[in-house]
């Protein structure tokens, strides 16, 4: 009988720690996509982070399963982002208009700029800015990861925006149908107000679906256009960590100045644009992208520890807040406009 070679041995024990955490990951991505299927209003990813959160609080996890779920949280999920890019099709963007094009824009530009700048105010961490931010004025918790991909951000403020975008995305699902009503907006505009304003895809099509067909299919089309906004954040981000660790090149390793997780995202936005991907290839991929950001939200929700909420302070939550409005604000000045 031939013992395994040493190197061989380490490479086995380097995967198998991952392997306790990422199964976790899976079961409870599991779990949540199948109450999905029982009830479809519901989105995976939104249990997944609540039933990671009520988890980890309930009972005290195994040390041994923080290698994976950090794998998953933060690797696995990037994976899943750059299959958002499958979703995406440009010449369903551009059928919306030019007006509604420049409105995505002002509300990413004017949700992160007025963010950062109210943070800065508030005397919060650059890197728990930059986080909210991003997370609040693009796409929820796939853009906080994103963000924290290339800022590199303490694993506590993540964990506090990923908190934070579920607590003020969620109260905004009944908000934003009750404020088109109350405004009297037909259909096409309420679903612009929805998709400019709530924060996660999921929570945007909660939404839109209370609002009806219409509004549906507007706002999921306006969220998708700011999630392509992630790609020309990322990149702007990227600079600006850049330089902010320009003095340190010897201690701190730079970022890219395009994370391949953001090429990549592009790279399929472009195929699906093309309209030459397979139907069955276009089912398997969306498939297999939930899953993965179902595993990476229940991964991050595992790591929300009430106590580290409480630590953090009312600080995040203001801003939090305040970006909200903000970033609704912007989306209804849109809709005016419009």
């Amino acid at each position: 009988m031939t013992s395994t070679p040493p190197a061989e041995r380490s490479r086995l024990d380097g995967i198998r720690k991952f392997v306790p955490g990422v199964a976790l990951c899976a079961a409870g991505a599991a779990v949540a996509m199948g109450i999905k299927h029982f009830i479809p209003t519901l989105s995976p990813l939104l249990i997944a982070i609540l039933a990671g959160a009520v988890l980890a609080n309930a009972v005290a996890l195994p040390s041994r399963l923080a290698p994976g779920l950090t794998f998953t949280s933060k690797k696995l999920l990037r994976v899943g982002i750059s299959l958002l890019g499958l979703q995406l099709v440009l010449g369903d963007i551009l059928n919306l208009g030019w007006g509604v094009i420049a409105m995505v824009v002002a509300i990413v530009v004017v949700g992160i700029s007025g963010t950062m700048f109210m943070g800065h105010l508030l005397g919060i961490s650059w890197t728990q800015r930059v986080l909210i931010a991003c997370g609040f004025s693009i796409c929820g918790a796939a853009a906080v990861a994103a963000a924290d991909g290339v800022v590199e951000a303490d694993e506590e403020e993540v964990l506090t925006a990923v908190a934070l975008v579920v607590i003020f995305g969620t109260l905004m699902i009944p908000t934003v149908p009750l404020l088109a009503g109350a405004l009297g907006l037909d259909g096409f505009h309420a679903g612009l107000l929805a998709g400019g304003s709530i924060h996660e895809v999921a929570q945007v099509v909660a939404a839109g679906g209370i609002i009806g067909g219409l509004a549906l299919t507007v706002a999921t089309l306006v969220k998708l256009a700011r999630v392509i906004m992630l790609a020309p954040v990322m990149v702007v981000l990227s600079v600006m960590a850049r330089k902010r660790s320009g003095g340190q090149q010897t201690q701190v390793k730079r970022p890219p100045l395009m994370p391949l997780f953001v090429v990549v995202f592009l790279v399929f936005v472009a195929f699906r644009s093309t309209g030459v991907v397979p139907a069955g290839v276009l089912s398997f991929a969306g498939s297999l992208q939930t899953a993965l950001l179902t595993a990476a939200m229940f991964g991050l929700g595992a790591g929300v520890r009430v106590a580290t909420i409480k630590k953090v302070g009312s600080k995040p939550f203001i801003l939090a807040a305040l970006s909200t409005l903000l970033v609704a604000l912007t989306a209804m000045a849109g809709v005016f406009l419009l």
